[in-house]
């Protein structure tokens, strides 16, 4: 339940907010669920996690004040537009044939071997992902509506449907590999960063939202993500270090 709620949540956020925002503050479940475990399941968050944390907020804060502050498609017809772009459907071809070689004959191979196969696969999945669902939450706004492009809503809506559908199956599927060959901690951390930076760089190319944003904000929305980058790698691959903060204090004892 607290799952599916989640999602709806999420898919609200990407219909209401830029694409920049929604997907680098995804982030902000793992302090928060590192924070609610250490409390109520009794699991141990050492400073290097806490440090984590901190970082992790720290970096979304500056996200959200260094974020575009207005969407660039608000409508059906310049959803249309966008994505039948030249540039936009050159990347979703150059994606396709990626998966394609990835999927068919690089991960058989090296899949079990090489972490970034199976996290490749889907992070480029996310290239569908997230836009497929902003997508759909702009082409809903005009199903109910009682005019021509009602009918137009609905297909362009049924099909983004199934694109999101087949590539939520198939992150499901590959990522399920992952966890049965790797360490789920540094799987999570690396996943995240390239799933984050494929999805920018997709809704860069299909919505623009970087081009209202000044070189400042630029900076320091790249700064932002990378310190919740850094904080989650903190979080997620140092958690079995047993290290405290009361380790500082303790003398350097050195032997002849």
């Amino acid at each position: 339940l607290t799952v599916a709620l989640g999602q709806i949540g999420n898919f609200l956020a990407y219909t209401a907010v830029p694409t920049v925002l929604v997907t680098p503050l995804g982030a902000l479940g793992v302090p928060f669920g590192s924070i609610l475990a250490s409390y109520l399941l009794k699991e141990k968050l050492n400073i290097l996690g806490k440090l984590g944390c901190l970082l992790s907020c720290a970096g979304s804060v500056v996200l959200i004040i260094h974020s575009p502050k207005s969407e660039s498609v608000t409508t059906q017809a310049e959803l249309e537009e966008k994505l039948t772009n030249p540039v936009f459907v050159g990347y979703l071809c150059i994606v396709l044939l990626m998966l394609l070689l990835l999927i068919f004959w690089i991960a058989p191979a090296h899949g079990p071997t090489n972490i970034m196969v199976y996290i490749s696969i889907c992070s480029l999945l996310g290239s569908f992902t997230v836009p497929s669902t902003k997508g759909i939450g702009l082409a809903a706004q005009d199903i109910f509506h009682n005019n021509p492009s009602s009918q137009r809503a609905l297909y362009l809506c049924l099909v983004l449907l199934a694109v999101l559908g087949c590539s939520i199956i198939i992150q499901f599927r590959y990522i399920n590999k992952a966890l049965e060959c790797f360490d789920s901690s540094v799987f999570g951390a690396i996943y995240y960063v390239v799933f984050t930076t494929l999805v920018l760089l997709a809704s860069a190319i299909l919505f623009r939202e970087w081009s209202n944003v000044g070189v400042v904000d630029f900076l320091g929305m790249a700064c932002g993500f990378t310190t919740v980058s850094i904080g989650i790698v903190l979080i997620q691959v140092f958690k079995e270090f047993n290290f405290t903060i009361g380790d500082l204090n303790k003398p350097n004892m050195k032997t002849d």
